[in-house]
């Protein structure tokens, strides 16, 4: 951590999942040692990847979420026209995020950033929830590879309960949304044996690892597993009795 601290490079999260493996490391570190130093790191890591990578940054402010990398920029679009914003992608950042303000102090100088970040993102993920209270693995294009995903739902759950608990997102708002997700993946992903069903298995984008289904056994599905616990440790702390 310390050789990347003392050298000059920021561009090393070219794609978003990279978030959530290196951003709350630094959080954890600057927490551990009290030094400013990763928290400056971080900032200035993250603040690349979300401005400059690519053409104009891989966050889009205007709809308040990512793409995946630059191969995913504008002109590239879905089949329906929209811009290309995969689950799980935004999913890590999400949580990525919420990892982060954990951590670092309440008067820490990008706290507000971040915070304004997570915001709209709530916003936007909240506008595109499936009516059966998934989200696609395709945020803006339910036509393309279509239908239930576990990873990335499980991640907005555990993000929006977490703001909920801590007085960032207006419980009457959002505590429809969560419940409606959670209940869903009870219901339709868990399997009797403790199976999670309608994992996307590891990609990219919508196409990969398809299809997700009730049954099919991903290549590489631990990361599921992790992201619907993590949903479930924040849902606990809400103390619903749902």
């Amino acid at each position: 951590m310390d050789m990347l601290v003392n050298t000059p490079q920021i561009n090393d999260w070219w794609w978003i999942d990279a978030i959530q493996m290196g951003m709350p490391i630094f959080a954890k570190m600057g927490k551990l040692t009290g030094e400013q130093k990763y928290f400056d790191k971080m900032w200035d890591m993250y603040e690349y990847t979300r401005n400059k990578h690519g053409e104009n940054g891989m966050f889009n402010v205007k709809e308040g979420l990512w793409w995946r990398d630059h191969n995913f920029d504008p002109p590239y679009k879905e089949p329906n026209g929209k811009n290309c914003y995969w689950s799980r992608g935004n999913g890590w950042v999400y949580a990525a995020l919420v990892r982060v303000m954990n951590e670092i102090p309440s008067d820490e100088k990008h706290r507000q950033d971040y915070i304004n970040d997570f915001m709209a993102m709530s916003k936007a993920l909240k506008q595109c929830q499936r009516e059966d209270g998934f989200w696609n693995v395709s945020l803006h294009d339910p036509s393309n590879f279509g239908g239930k995903e576990t990873s990335g739902t499980a991640l907005f759950v555990y993000g929006m309960a977490w703001g909920i608990r801590n007085g960032l997102l207006d419980k009457k708002t959002y505590l429809p949304v969560i419940i409606k997700a959670w209940n869903a993946m009870v219901k339709d992903a868990v399997h009797p044996n403790g199976f999670l069903g309608y994992v996307q298995g590891t990609g990219k984008e919508p196409k990969d690892s398809q299809p997700v289904t009730y049954d099919k056994i991903p290549d590489f599905e631990d990361f599921g597993t992790g992201c619907f616990l993590l949903a479930g440790s924040e849902i606990y702390k809400l103390d619903l009795h749902i």
